[in-house]
């Protein structure tokens, strides 16, 4: 399997695209299994993609969802992932409590690793991991060069991160390949860097998770031929 890259004018295309994907592969899995774990990102055009999902007709009760990395503040935060995703969608649907499974990094990273680490290893594996991609070519909260990125545990804690906060946890790599499915969320120009890196083929963290969808927009895929 190879990565599929689906090119879109805008950032709002990216996100109804994203949508409109993330409903079928949802509802194909609900339908298949009974049931689906899905681990969601941080980021504006997510942010933007689950708000329109969220207006979507989807058995809520039979998904789970998880998150790619978590900021290490205290709960509530503003800056956490899980305060967009609350807002953005799980305060649109009606979904248990239960389902919903936030990494708790209010407890620092090497503890928060651990108790997610344990709830991840619970499930087989995530049918869908959505991603979004840093300028450095970052994913989740792995970033280059960092140890985390050679940690084979399901979780990983994550200090030294270049951009504030220093201290975060993330899937560790092995969670992502092994999921069913990946999709990248890529827009603006200030990714057409890291996505012409990728293309040639230098390791960054994006490179490694495995064949992924991905949705870009014009101007992150400028001057890269993305389907080649």
């Amino acid at each position: 399997m190879e990565d599929d890259f689906r090119i879109f004018p805008d950032t709002e295309a990216v996100a109804q695209a994203a949508a409109d994907f993330l409903y079928d592969q949802i509802s194909a899995c609900v339908n298949e299994k009974g049931s689906c774990h899905v681990a969601l990102p941080g980021g504006s055009t997510p942010a933007r993609c689950l708000e329109l999902l969220s207006g979507k007709d989807l058995p809520w009760s039979s998904i789970h969802w998880y998150l790619g990395d978590e900021r290490c503040y205290p709960i509530a935060h503003a800056e956490r992932n899980d305060s967009m995703i609350e807002q953005q969608l799980w305060s649109r649907i009606e979904a248990p409590a239960e389902n919903r499974h936030p990494i708790p990094a209010e407890l620092g990273p090497e503890l928060a690793a651990e108790k997610y680490s344990a709830l991840i290893n619970q499930i087989d594996c995530l049918d869908i991991v959505v991603l979004g991609m840093g300028e450095d070519g970052h994913t989740a909260s792995l970033f280059p060069d960092n140890p985390a990125n050679e940690n084979d545990h399901a979780v990983v804690p994550v200090f030294d991160a270049p951009k504030p906060p220093a201290q975060r946890v993330s899937l560790g790599l092995t969670t992502i390949q092994s999921a069913v499915q990946r999709i990248v969320l890529v827009s603006g120009s200030g990714k057409r860097e890291a996505l012409a890196r990728l293309k040639q083929g230098i390791q960054l963290p994006i490179a490694r998770i495995g064949p992924s969808t991905w949705f870009v927009d014009e101007a992150a895929a400028y001057n890269n031929k993305m389907g080649d």
